[in-house]
């Protein structure tokens, strides 16, 4: 393990006696919900993986260290502190030569995953080939990220704002599998199928953690996407979903908004503009997935 990196003591003691860890991301909490919604999820998220009987390990960098693993009062202070950045693996380093805060995103927190030896990640949904990204080059980091850490990531497919059959045919390319956890289409975060069907489906715990093993023994370095779909009460009408894309991507043209900000900036737009009915979902297909990232972790470790 890195001397760079700070694991709590009771993550650190499970990763030395071969325990099931689950990483979360923080910008769910420093960027991806509103408060106090943020630091209720993250809470219940870490207490379904330990009904499991794994260990939730929260990536991010606080007073200059980066941790894995928080103790509820650093999982406050971070959900509480304003404009806190993210961090993709690129950025780091430099958080933590100014001492921090700063909040992993999906493609830093499976960067430090990997560092870590930690081999499951339950998060909300990937991000992807952003809509217009033939003019914008806008693609997010998560995906190069896929291709090269052996880490096993939970998600409700990539985020319904993205442009869905590029971020496929990217993964594609690049070497990442995509497999169906019970389902047999990629889901569409806040919709349960995007009618993008997925080669490769596996339909319990066991099974994805033999997968993980017999993909990581033929030399494979990239990370497995199982996509999880969101619960069937909590899922949104996808007609009614797009309608308020389309209204949330034109707010962010009128407003220029670019870059970083743009993810937060549309996931905002649509709680408002859905009475709240996305924040649900996300809620809902977040803790689905720490469970089910549990219940592969435990399955892995223990055929190990």
């Amino acid at each position: 393990m890195s001397e760079a990196l700070t694991p709590h003591p009771e993550v650190a003691a499970a990763l030395a006696a071969g325990q099931p860890v689950v990483a979360f991301e923080s910008s769910v909490l420093a960027q991806g919900l509103p408060r106090p919604f943020n630091l209720e999820t993250v809470v219940a998220m870490g207490a379904a993986v330990r009904a499991v009987g794994a260990l939730p390990a929260t990536v991010a960098v606080l007073a200059g260290r980066l941790k894995l693993g928080l103790t509820p009062g650093e999982l406050a202070e971070l959900a509480e502190t304003p404009a806190v950045p993210k961090l993709a693996p690129r950025d780091i380093a430099g958080c933590l030569s100014s001492g921090g805060p700063g909040a992993t995103t999906v493609a830093g927190t499976l960067f430090v995953a990997a560092l870590a030896g930690v081999k499951v990640f339950a998060t909300g949904g990937i991000g992807g080939v952003h809509r217009g990204a033939d003019k914008t080059f806008d693609i997010s980091a998560d995906l190069p990220e896929l291709t090269r850490r052996p880490v096993a990531v939970v998600a409700s497919g990539a985020k319904s704002i993205l442009d869905l059959p590029a971020t496929l045919e990217v993964l594609e390319t690049w070497g990442a599998p995509v497999i169906g956890y019970r389902c047999g289409d990629f889901p569409a975060f806040h919709t349960r199928d995007s009618g993008l069907p997925l080669t490769h489906r596996v339909d319990d715990a066991t099974a994805a953690a033999a997968l993980m093993r017999q993909h990581w023994a033929l030399g494979h370095r990239s990370a497995l996407l199982f996509a999880n779909p969101v619960p069937q009460e909590a899922a949104i009408d996808p007609v009614q979903l797009e309608g308020w894309i389309a209204a949330a991507l034109a707010a962010a043209a009128a407003e220029k908004i670019s870059g970083k900000a743009v993810t937060p900036f549309l996931l905002g737009q649509l709680a408002e503009l859905s009475g709240g009915k996305s924040l649900a979902a996300n809620r809902a297909l977040l803790l689905d997935n720490a469970r089910v990232a549990a219940e592969i972790a435990c399955a892995y470790t223990q055929a190990k």
